[in-house]
């Protein structure tokens, strides 16, 4: 259930990343902490750290870590730090503390196909992607 009190959403549709990618980092950021998350996908766009390919990992090489299979994918990274931040001001603007933030839900589905004009029609790969953030009470 949904708290306005206590927890902050953050959404976005039609993002022009791949729904593959989104999900696998939706499994990786779920469960922490506000701060680390956003550490964990910058460090993806510089590409110091991998992101776990769990679901979708055929022909996906092994990476340094805690981890089989894994990528950097960077343009996703991008999009989902944009609604991390989106998110951080909000809290900011309810009044919770951000250093006490939870992700709690992170969630990624497929949007409706947008073919490219010209041609040759291409498909367009669109996302939409869900946060939600609650404030941890310790």
């Amino acid at each position: 259930m949904f708290d306005p009190k206590t927890m902050v959403r953050a959404r976005g549709t039609n993002l022009p990343i791949s729904t593959k990618v989104s999900v696998e980092i939706a499994s990786a950021i779920r469960g922490k902490k506000l701060e680390k998350a956003i550490s964990l996908l910058q460090k993806v766009i510089e590409k110091k750290s991998a992101i776990a390919y769990k679901k979708h990992r055929k022909d996906v090489p092994h990476r340094k870590g805690h981890m089989a299979a894994g990528r950097y994918p960077v343009k996703a990274s991008k999009e989902i730090l944009k609604l991390l931040n989106s998110a951080k001001s909000e809290a900011q603007s309810k009044g919770l503390d951000t250093t006490k933030l939870k992700i709690v839900h992170a969630a990624a589905c497929k949007a409706p196909t947008v073919y490219h004009y010209g041609r040759r029609y291409r498909k367009r790969k669109n996302s939409h992607f869900e946060l939600i953030l609650k404030e941890e009470s310790q």
